[in-house]
């Protein structure tokens, strides 16, 4: 029950990166002593830092572990997933990111016909076999726990081999000024890799990367053909997408 809590704590924090301690005592039910015993774990195991009145998270910049990000804003990741897959047409040959939100675009391809799936993500593969319809093509390398992905040297040498119509992209952050940004050296260097070989990139992102960046910058924003996400985008980003010809799509009420 406790390291169960523990682990609800630190789910909390790495989604809302700060906390005070009356707000986690309402969230999980529990009183300020339990509380202050379950953050001083989690500061024992550097995980957090105590701040006055409550508890912030460390290291943003590290790679979530997938599954965790996998139950993030699984609504807006569905309804991104949703929108992605109107842009697939038959005869694309498709790539798809690593990232927990580009796997939402798999359910939606059950009845698209001639599409073939080159992916170096273990989940995409998984979901992609499931499915009779498509043609899939896994470009190997060393397996990646924390991203669930395959990645090397032979990754990158095999991809610049491939015509990519469409590169469906994930992102730990964008914006305008940095660009769009990875935490792992050799999943941005893939990623880079995509953006330069594909005929269209299309970056797919819920609201909580908006205005954030990460260690690696894999491509500037420009340079990206369709921006998908959740909500309306704001009034900065809607601006930089018309001055440079990007379509951005998300959920109509």
């Amino acid at each position: 029950m406790k390291l169960e809590r523990i682990n609800r704590i630190e789910k909390y924090l790495i989604e809302h990166e700060t906390a005070s301690l009356d707000k986690l005592c309402e969230i999980f039910n529990v009183s300020k002593n339990t509380i202050r015993r379950d953050v001083s774990e989690l500061e024992a195991k550097d995980i957090i830092t105590k701040v006055y009145g409550g508890v912030t998270i460390n290291r943003k910049d590290e790679t979530i572990p997938f599954k965790m990000r996998k139950e993030q804003n699984v609504t807006a990741k569905t309804e991104i997933g949703r929108l992605a897959s109107e842009l697939v047409e038959e005869g694309d040959i498709i790539f798809i990111d690593s990232g927990s939100t580009t796997v939402a675009l798999i359910p939606f391809l059950k009845y698209k016909e001639n599409v073939t799936v080159v992916t170096h993500s273990l989940s995409a593969i998984n979901e992609v076999s499931k499915l009779q319809n498509l043609t899939l093509i896994s470009t190997g390398g060393f397996h990646q726990i924390k991203t669930n992905s395959f990645a090397g040297i032979s990754t990158i040498e095999f991809l610049k081999k491939l015509n990519i119509s469409k590169a469906f992209m994930a992102t730990t952050g964008v914006s305008v000024e940095k660009g769009i940004t990875n935490t792992t050296y050799l999943e941005a260097e893939i990623k880079k890799t995509l953006t330069e070989i594909s005929e269209k990139i299309v970056l797919m992102a819920d609201h909580t990367k908006f205005n954030k960046s990460s260690f690696m910058r894999y491509c500037d924003l420009s340079e990206i053909d369709y921006f998908i996400t959740d909500i309306i985008p704001p009034d900065d980003y809607k601006l930089f997408f018309k001055q440079h010809s990007i379509n951005y799509l998300y959920p109509k009420a």
